[in-house]
Order: C-alpha cells, then structure tokens, then sequence
C-alpha cells in the first residue's frame, strides 16, 4: 500500500494485514507501506495496481505503472485534463497493458439493460438526454491552517500548485467522507467529473458515443455562475444535457423513455410506465431485479445489439489480466468520458459555444489549445 499520510498509510497497512493474515496457508509475510509510489512500482513482484488518488495524480502514476509493466485500475475521472487522457491511452497501448477505468456502473445490470434499450431503439429516436449531477469546480480558495506532523503536502500536491495546507483538501488521519479537493479546479473537476464521469459514461454507452464525444459544447447564461445548464451535442444531433436535478440518466426517445441511477429504473413506453422500481417504498410490491429482468426478457431477447455483460467491475479487471483482452471500461472508453467531461468543464470555465473535433481531439473553434492541458510543476509534468 502506499499514501503519504502517515495515519491512512498505517490504517491501510493494518487493515490488508488483518484481512490477508488471518489466510495462513496463502504464505501471507505481512504487507510493506509506502510513502513514494515510485518505490512501489520498482517491485518487480508486483503484477497490478489499483489508483485511488485524488484527480490531479491519477495520469502520472498511471503511466508510471504501466512504464514499469504493471495492469492498472484507476478510478474515474481517468485524468485531470484531455492532454493527459491522450497521453494514457498511448500508454497504454505502447506498454500493451490492461488498464480499467473505475466507471462501475457500467458492471451494474441496470445500467447495461437501459443502455441496450436505447441502442436497439426501444423508445424510438433519441431527441435528448439528461444527466443528474451538481455544480462544476471552482478555484482553491480555502485559507492556509496549521498541519499535524505525518503529511507530506509537497508530494500531496504533485503536479499541481503548492497551495496552502488546509484539511477540507485532505483532513488528516482516517475519515469516511469524501474530502472536497474534488471541488477545486487545482485538484478535481467538482461534480462534472466526479458524478457525472459515471452519469455522462452511462449517456455515452447507450447513445454508442463512447469511444467518440461530442462535436458541440454551449455553455449557460451566465456560465461563470451557473451550476448546471451547459449542453453537449453529438454528431447524430442529439444533445446531452447537465442538470441539477432530475433521475440520474434519463433517455428522452419519440416513443418513450428510460431513466436509470443506481439501484433505479424505469421504461416509459407510450406515456405509460412499463416497468419501473424508483422508490423502495412506492414499489415495495417488486424488486429493482425483477423489474429490469423482466424488462430484458420482454424487449431484449432477440435484441442485435449486446452490449459487454460484467457482473462484478473489478473480477471484470482480473479477469483481463489473465486474459488479456480489453475489460469493460478499456482505457479509450474512460478517456472519452473523462475528455466529455472536461469539455463540459471548460464551458463553465470560459463561456460561448465551442467546437470540436472528438477524432483530432482539436477544437475547430471556440476553444484554445491551452485549455487542453495544465502548467505541471517540477518533476511531474505528464
């Protein structure tokens, strides 16, 4: 394990132990703990890493496993801006390894049978789809506080600025929340890459754009302060919209609708709801399974497009490990997401309507090359 707070690096450490410990015929000789990746990844006796940093790290230590022959699985969002999500899949392609972006929605059943709905036109012709997530990220802004020794806030930091220590980035010790780095533009993407990496990939899945992306990105009115509102278009026409509120990810068709989030489904056929577990108490006469099960049977079984079927996300990994062969979410599949996320981004960041290009990875207008990357500090330029 590795991390370079001293207190969630021991807890690690103990946790693997107790669990791995109590195996005794597995020849288990206790986990080691790091403080710098990079002594991890000099092991030559391990196969396989798993990323689970803040957004700003998630591109170099991911190349610089895949540069030293390990398979990855690092979370979503893939990378922290569209340059480094090019620059992963090269990696990954050059190095010939298996890498699985952490969209495990995409191993949830519900998600599959909405998706394949939509690409074997069961609501008919798409006009719009919804997303459901909060508002983008804004600069760090949070006041400098004193730091308790067993942190190394240099190597925190990384590629990114040295900002002032403040624990609403990284509260010290163990914690079972979710710190707000997520929030700053510095280290994270706020909500856009965070929920909506999962609620875009599934809108992209079923609309068959998840290796391409948008052609068209329209910022809101007053885009500087608005926390929803921007649109992405595909070349089909079809626009994705960001919204504050709504059902997750909702499929607008001429003949129906599909709305899927975790745990939670609905067909809409005709104005009329088909099959649908939303609500555990309005629908505790059925189950999220039974419903999506029976949807499969009725409208899916002779069905021309099958989309990958994963039970388990991270088996899904292993899996490809041994097999070799791409896992569900393959490196050009995460990219994608992560690039249609930072290109909705940009439209809060900076305003207008932009053009672009999803196989040159260029825009055509609207847009400044410069947005497509960060200045890296020293040492860790990707």
């Amino acid at each position: 394990v590795c991390d370079v707070d001293t207190n969630r690096r021991e807890n690690a450490k103990k946790t693997v132990e107790e669990r791995y410990g109590k195996d005794k015929d597995a020849g288990f000789k206790g986990c080691e703990a790091y403080a710098d990746f990079r002594k991890l990844l000099e092991r030559k006796d391990i196969d396989a890493v798993v990323i689970a940093t803040p957004d700003h790290w998630h591109a170099f230590i991911a190349i610089a496993a895949l540069n030293a022959g390990k398979d990855v699985y690092c979370e979503k969002p893939l990378t922290h801006n569209i340059h480094e999500a090019l620059t992963l899949i090269d990696s990954v392609r050059s190095n010939k390894r298996i890498l699985q972006t952490g969209s495990q929605q995409r191993s949830s059943k519900e998600f599959r049978v909405a998706s394949e709905l939509v690409r074997n036109g069961i609501i008919g012709k798409i006009q719009r789809v919804e997303t459901q997530f909060g508002p983008p990220a804004k600069p760090n802004s949070n006041p400098e506080e004193p730091m308790e020794p067993g942190l190394d806030w240099d190597m925190w930091c990384g590629p990114a600025p040295l900002v002032p220590y403040s624990s609403i980035l990284s509260p010290r010790g163990v914690h079972n929340h979710f710190p707000a780095w997520r929030n700053t533009r510095e280290f994270g993407g706020g909500m856009i890459t965070d929920w909506g990496a999962h609620h875009i990939d599934i809108a992209q899945w079923g609309l068959g754009e998840d290796e391409h992306g948008p052609v068209e990105i329209i910022a809101p009115e007053n885009y500087a302060n608005a926390n929803d509102g921007a649109k992405l278009i595909y070349a089909s026409g079809i626009p994705l919209l960001h919204n504050g509120k709504g059902k997750g990810v909702s499929f607008f068709g001429e003949n129906g609708e599909v709305h899927v989030n975790r745990g939670k489904f609905e067909l809409v056929l005709g104005g009329k709801s088909i099959h649908k577990f939303w609500d555990k108490e309005a629908d505790k006469g059925t189950s999220l399974d039974r419903e999506v099960i029976l949807t499969e049977r009725e409208y899916l079984a002779d069905a021309k497009v099958k989309l990958y079927n994963s039970k388990n996300h991270h088996e899904d990994w292993l899996n490809s490990i041994k097999t070799r062969e791409k896992p569900i979410c393959d490196v050009a599949i995460g990219a994608s997401t992560a690039i249609s996320c930072h290109l909705m981004s940009q439209a809060y960041y900076h305003g207008g309507s932009m053009k672009w290009n999803p196989e040159k990875h260029e825009y055509t207008s609207g847009g400044d090359a410069k947005w497509l990357t960060r200045e890296y500090r020293a040492d860790w330029k990707v």
